[in-house]
């Protein structure tokens, strides 16, 4: 069981990593109308910190009345039924996606300020990113409370610290200036009608409710707390929208002080120094970090950009405990392929890991491992899970209410109705704010995605709900056996595969056995003839033609007039293959036999029997790997030497 002050970095590192881009996408859209507009910048944020905090409200009465963990898609199928539920999911699983394509994008872009020369390599370092957190999640690296929690700390504490530096050094009358302070902009829109203007304020609050992703995790993760779990949860979302709040608002503060300068395009930016068309702009936080601390090459700037670029990795990391787990419950009721409810050998949901890391690095490849064109679909997810879920606990405290008699316990449920109702409107406004502002900038995506992914569960259950009907066992189903059984084996070449798949299928003593071959080739088929008669094979040889010289055709055909004539009858067929030990291997042999197998596998009646036959390359794959101990090898003791041989019998009863 966790105590608050570890839960807080396990379950915060998204929603406290979320302050490093948060202000820069504000900036970024006031940007478009021209420098001007930058002086409503405050007024964006004020709304964004608003929003948190109705949010950080509204989640703590979630992980109050549900301290099972369950989180957004608990509360929505609980009260406002599957169909809500589902969306929640899909919701769900596109922010997962999403939260380790922009992570690790923005943790990128904070290496990339520190280290610009490693910009032309952004998307390979990206995907490096993916990879290496992919491979840590598959081999089973397990996160701990520490290891969390120094890097969390260690950025909370860096940013906090620089607000403080900052504030103190405008207080005292030498305000820290910003790299690009002097740098102009070329506004994209001038003269901008009061509609426009209104619209791009929500434009830019959209963009800077970025700052509220993750802010669920907590409810996710409840049952982790020590008791009482629902108290403890709901202290801990408080700190972690405190803390958001504190550096959100301190980082926007500080980005208008030092008069941050930040566009879409580098080359929007009249005085950019370096090459607009192929170096990247500083992002926010590290300008206000160098302007601050005194220069690019402080300790104190290094170790801004590193703990901002950990702790957004270690967000990523999130997801990938989360997105395995929520694939895995659905699994588990049948809306998403059973394979990925299995865990591997490292007590991972693998499938569900690999899965997210496919689609994760095929986002990031597709949008240049830029965080800002990542970011534009990354809201509409967030806000569908926040909306659902406060309309949900609203039905909650309906039904609880109903059966409530105790005055202070009545008054209580009231006021957790009202702070859901709030926040299930307030967030339902914004997401519809969001689906206006972003829908042309990619959002679009994510509207088609959601549902795509809800209709795809729904077919997969229903699948499943067809298959179990069509295997259940009916109480007066008699069981019925064959008849008889026809055994054929599929003969190519007579060599020893074929003899070890006569003799296996003379073994299983069937009513019929025979030998069967497709003549392609008159010459290779009198060939085999006079080898079977000289080897007195004592099973019947029948040759079928092929007008076509094709294999797979008059097999199926053969075996299907077979069960025609004898319809209760069963055909069981054996083809011999190989089993090689390299993969290149297997390009060059057994591709008639997979095709057979895939053609007879849909006649019903028949049973495919593989036999195989190991070459010498599959001896090698299998033979275990010999560990020797020092000096074994300089005294001469190897795997097979006597020595050797006899330290590795073990007595029975012997540890």
């Amino acid at each position: 069981m966790l105590p608050k002050r570890i839960a807080l970095p396990i379950f915060a590192s998204d929603p406290l990593s979320s302050v490093t881009y948060a202000t820069q996408e504000i900036l970024l859209i006031l940007t478009l109308g021209g420098l001007a507009f930058l002086s409503l910048a405050p007024w964006v944020g004020l709304a964004v910190v608003v929003l948190l905090t109705v949010v950080v409200l509204s989640y703590r009465q979630v992980v109050q009345a549900y301290p099972s963990g369950g989180g957004s898609y608990e509360v929505a199928s609980r009260n406002l039924g599957r169909p809500a539920g589902l969306v929640v999911a899909g919701a769900l699983m596109v922010d997962y996606i999403l939260t380790v394509a922009v992570s690790v994008a923005a943790g990128v872009d904070n290496i990339i300020s520190a280290l610009p020369d490693l910009n032309p390599y952004r998307v390979a370092i990206n995907l490096g990113f993916v990879v290496l957190l992919t491979a840590m999640n598959l081999r089973g690296v397990r996160e701990s409370g520490r290891a969390f929690a120094v890097p969390t700390y260690a950025f909370v504490v860096g940013v906090l610290v620089m607000i403080a530096v900052g504030l103190g050094r405008a207080i005292f009358g030498d305000a820290p200036v910003a790299e690009s302070a002097g740098w102009h902009i070329h506004a994209e829109q001038t003269g901008l009608p009061a509609l426009a203007v209104l619209f791009l304020v929500l434009r830019a609050f959209s963009s800077g409710c970025t700052a509220l992703t993750g802010a669920e995790a907590i409810s996710n993760g409840v049952p982790a707390f020590r008791r009482p779990k629902g108290l403890n949860a709901a202290r801990t979302m408080t700190a972690m929208g405190v803390l958001s709040i504190v550096m959100f608002a301190g980082i926007t503060v500080l980005a208008l002080i030092t008069n941050v300068h930040y566009t879409e395009s580098a080359c929007d930016l009249a005085g950019f120094p370096g090459n607009c068309a192929t170096d990247a702009q500083r992002t926010v936080i590290a300008q206000i970090a160098a302007a601050v601390f005194g220069g690019d090459h402080t300790v104190a700037f290094y170790y801004m950009q590193a703990a901002a670029a950990l702790i957004l990795v270690l967000a990523a990391n999130t997801a990938y405990n989360g997105f395995p787990l929520l694939a895995s419950i659905l699994a588990q009721d049948r809306y998403l392929p059973r394979q990925l409810h299995t865990r591997g050998d490292r007590l991972a949901f693998s499938n569900g890991i690999v899965l997210l890391a496919a689609v994760a690095g095929a986002l990031i490849y597709a949008f240049d491992g830029s965080a800002t064109r990542l970011i534009q679909l990354y809201i509409i997810g967030v806000f569908t899970s926040f909306t659902l879920c406060q309309a949900g606990m609203v039905r909650h405290w309906n039904r609880e209410l109903a059966g409530a008699t105790e005055p202070a316990q009545r008054r209580r449920m009231h006021w957790g109705r009202l702070i859901n109702a709030f926040g299930a409107c307030f967030t339902g406004v914004v997401l519809v704010v969001v689906l206006i502002t972003k829908f042309t900038h990619g959002a679009y995506l994510v509207v088609i995605a959601i549902p795509v992914l809800c209709a795809m569960m729904r077919s997969i259950r229903r699948h499943y709900e067809r298959v179990r009907a069509q295997l259940v066992i009916a109480g007066d189903e008699p069981e019925t056996l064959p008849s008889r059984v026809h055994a054929l084996v599929l003969v190519a070449t007579l060599h020893k595969p074929t003899l070890r798949a006569l003799s296996f299928a003379r073994a299983t003593r069937p009513d019929t056995l025979t030998a069967l071959t497709v003549n392609i080739d008159d010459e290779e088929t009198r060939a085999l003839q006079r080898d079977w008669e000289l080897h007195d094979i004592p099973v019947p040889l029948k040759v079928i033609e092929s007008p076509y010289r094709e294999i797979t055709r008059p097999v199926v055909g053969h075996v299907k007039s077979l069960r025609k004539s004898s319809p209760r009858d069963v055909v069981c067929v054996y083809i011999p293959e190989y089993v090689v030990g390299r993969w290149w291997e297997n390009l060059l042999h057994n591709q008639s036999a997979l095709r057979l197998k895939g053609r007879l596998l849909f006649v019903p009646g028949v049973m495919v029997t593989s036999v195989p036959w190991q070459l010498d390359s599959s001896s090698r794959r299998a033979r275990p790997r010999v560990e020797h101990t020092p000096g074994e090898i300089r005294r001469g003791i190897t795997a097979g030497s006597p020595v050797r041989q006899a330290s590795e019998v073990r007595v029975p009863g012997a540890g």
